[in-house]
């Protein structure tokens, strides 16, 4: 049976386009939110665009974020870069022994299209340091745009750039990006989950530029 995922901010489009594509392929997934309701919502929301597409799809449930945290065994954390240490803060102690994904780009409105990194180096980088030296932390997904997510005959054109410091805990972020049809590329370690996320500014100013929402990556010569 596979892992149950847990997204955290699963009510934006992108925990949403995600935890689509991963309930499809077969993964239990649980929508969070500061507010079970909002969570509840979309993950009724999910489950009746599943059932229009058919196919054998998992479950989809919705609970606040503390009680999604403590069902999952992985953890991914798709939240604003605004909201990033409240809601570790307030899973902390569900996040114990499980992996942690982060989905987080730490942008500075009004320039979203400005590459800006924190005093740690990056979300990533922040996360580890919040919780400490015993969490797993992986980087993955900063880059995927959430437009064509919900669309499973749409094939997405962006590779995922994969960085951590444990090279099974990122096999396991590589396996879920399969699952979604995308390729997850390794990346190196969690220091370098500073470029993957600066590489979402850069990206969102060529949409801007380009009038396109879905501008990605690709990593060749692999």
């Amino acid at each position: 049976m596979k892992p149950t995922i847990a997204i955290l901010g699963g009510t934006g489009d992108e925990g949403m386009g995600l935890g689509f594509r991963w309930a499809a392929a077969g993964y239990p997934v649980v929508i969070g939110s500061r507010v079970a309701e909002r969570a509840i919502a979309t993950a009724v929301e999910l489950t009746n665009q599943l059932g229009e597409v058919g196919g054998d799809h998992a479950l989809v449930s919705g609970a606040d974020n503390v009680a999604a945290t403590a069902q999952a065994e992985i953890v991914v954390l798709s939240v604003p870069y605004s909201a990033q240490e409240a809601t570790l803060t307030a899973v902390q102690a569900e996040l114990a022994g499980k992996l942690l994904i982060s989905v987080v780009v730490p942008l500075q409105p009004p320039k979203v299209s400005h590459v800006w990194r924190p005093a740690a180096g990056s979300a990533a980088q922040e996360v580890q340091a919040q919780l400490g030296e015993g969490a797993r932390v992986v980087a993955a997904f900063q880059n995927v745009s959430a437009h064509h997510l919900r669309d499973l005959d749409h094939v997405v054109e962006c590779d995922v750039l994969v960085c951590g410091d444990r090279k099974e805990d990122k096999q396991v972020a590589i396996e879920l990006a399969a699952a979604a049809g995308l390729r997850g590329v390794d990346a190196g370690p969690l220091v370098n989950a500073s470029i993957a996320e600066g590489f979402t500014a850069v990206l969102i100013g060529i949409n801007i530029r380009h009038k396109i929402k879905d501008a990605g990556i690709r990593i060749t010569g692999i």
